[in-house]
């Protein structure tokens, strides 16, 4: 797979620390950890040992996974960005136009997205209807819980 990941700068400094710290603490403390479990002999019957081999596994995994992602990432400099239609990258404003409720959501990557932050995913439906819409428009989005109608207050690049 050569399909490029859009991250925003954020994104990519987000997934870059995450690997320095894999390789940089998580890695050398399972080391450490394995090396423990095997002074305590038997390993068959060591769950000390089993657990810490899991986990390196995990780390492992986990450092190839975002270094693949890191090859694939295009990032995105969303400051430099403008206009009134959304696209990635955008801060988003709306209203349920059911409960008068506001909400403000930045569309960023996959690797990135953090509802309790206010960050969804480009592949998020939500995100989906709002590609290409400007400011007055309504989208309709189909959620979990429903149906909900929403209103493009404001699209901003910050």
């Amino acid at each position: 797979m050569s399909d490029k990941i859009p991250l925003t700068g954020a994104g990519l400094e987000k997934l870059e620390a995450e690997i320095k710290r894999l390789k940089t603490v998580e890695r050398p403390s399972v080391i450490r950890a394995i090396a423990e479990a095997r002074a305590h002999g038997d390993l068959s019957e060591n769950a000390e040992y089993h657990a810490a081999k899991e986990r390196q596994g995990f780390i492992e995994g986990r450092v190839l996974e975002l270094e693949d992602l890191l090859s694939r990432a295009q990032v995105i400099e969303v400051t430099k960005l403008s206009g009134k239609t959304v696209k990635f990258g955008a801060t988003v404003t709306l209203v349920d136009e059911d409960t008068d409720e506001k909400a403000k959501y930045q569309i960023v990557g996959d690797f990135e997205a953090d509802l309790a932050q206010g960050k969804i995913s480009i592949s998020s439906p939500i995100a989906r209807a709002l590609i290409g819409k400007s400011v007055g428009d309504t989208v309709e989005v189909t959620t979990p819980g429903g149906s909900r109608s929403y209103e493009i207050m404001k699209v901003e690049w910050l």
